[in-house]
């Protein structure tokens, strides 16, 4: 599998500083904007412009599915949804706005990274929805209000039922080192998916470089997105995933699929996925009616109930069955951290496992 070696330095030199010296000011903003509702004058100038441009990296039908909520909730405002892994999202993006193209209105990534490079470049809108604002969690809420997390989750160990039984799964990164697993471990990429590109960089920090070496030696199948695992593992191509998204599992486990979660010992990477309104926006009223939405109850409920996500809008539920989020053991999240290492992670990773 070859992926594109195209880092996010490329991308900044590439695009000129993403030609944002003529396009906005340089202004840094200090504080975040008071807090702004969905009102009806809101609705009446997104009706106007009659779509949003949604760039994301939520899984297809998900993301389709908020689109068609959010459509039948203000009809006449339509959805365009641009998916793809959300490293593949950011080099999209930096391209387009090097070629002075300004074609998304909202962006969703799942590396978190993404979000404070484009802050960094001054390609943010100060938006707050009014949920974020009641009800979201200081550290889950940039400073400045220019993003804010849309959907949390973490990624995990899983195995497939039929090939392994609970009592003999892994229960730890360090189990999946035992040689009986040797040829039978699934695991994504850092150069495609955000996801495990967070997973990465909390992994190698917290568990050393040495441990995927290690890993490296058990001749994975090495994937793309971080929801091909769970899809490997629900066909019985691998018994045992090394990461992937615990969502897809829970779609999977859901509908019947032999699949289980397993959450490591040493504590699972958390990963945050924030939702931002461009400065370019071409619908720029669609982009903040469309980013409210996202952020309300309703719709957070909608990402957890469908698409088997987490939430930190405190008036939504867990579904039942599944292990309740207060009581996982997680990783510390760090996208300052990610940010900074980005390129060396791909690199060392490619290096590693030979891909």
């Amino acid at each position: 599998m070859r992926l594109s070696k195209l880092t996010r330095r490329d991308v900044l030199i590439g695009s000129s500083a993403l030609a944002l010296g003529a396009a906005f000011s340089t202004r840094v903003l200090s504080a975040a904007p008071p807090a702004a509702a969905i009102t009806p004058e809101l609705i009446a100038s997104a009706k106007k412009e009659g779509k949003v441009v949604w760039y994301t990296s939520v899984d297809l039908p998900l993301a389709e599915k908020v689109a068609k909520a959010f459509e039948a909730k203000y009809p006449g405002v339509a959805v365009r949804v641009e998916r793809s892994g959300a490293e593949r999202v950011f080099q999209r993006i930096g391209q387009e706005y090097g070629s002075k193209i300004y074609a998304c209105d909202v962006v969703n990534s799942s590396d978190a990274a993404h979000a404070i490079v484009w802050k960094k470049q001054n390609m943010l809108e100060a938006f707050v929805p009014e949920d974020v604002a009641k009800f979201y969690p200081t550290e889950h809420k940039d400073v400045d209000g220019q993003f804010a997390s849309f959907r949390v989750w973490v990624s995990i160990i899983a195995y497939n039922t039929d090939l392994v039984k609970k009592e003999d799964a892994p229960k730890s990164f360090a189990d999946l080192l035992d040689p009986k697993w040797k040829g039978k471990i699934v695991k994504a990429h850092p150069s495609y998916s955000g996801t495990i590109m967070t997973a990465t960089f909390q992994m190698q920090r917290d568990l050393g470089w040495g441990y995927f070496e290690k890993l490296a030696a058990q001749n994975i199948m090495q994937v793309q997105s971080s929801a091909d695992p769970p899809k490997r593992l629900a066909l019985g191509e691998r018994a045992v995933m090394a990461d992937g998204n615990e969502y897809n599992i829970f779609q999977i486990s859901e509908k019947g699929g032999p699949v289980a979660p397993v959450y490591a010992t040493e504590g699972s990477p958390l990963i945050v996925g924030p939702t931002a309104v461009f400065k370019a926006a071409p619908n720029p009223n669609a982009a903040r009616l469309f980013t409210a939405y996202c952020f309300t109850q309703e719709c957070q409920q909608l990402i957890i109930d469908i698409g088997g996500l987490r939430s930190v809008h405190p008036q939504t539920k867990d579904q039942p069955g599944r292990i309740p989020f207060k009581d996982i053991k997680v990783m510390k999240d760090d996208p300052a951290g990610v940010e900074a290492m980005s390129d060396e992670i791909k690199q060392k990773y490619s290096k590693i496992f030979k891909v």
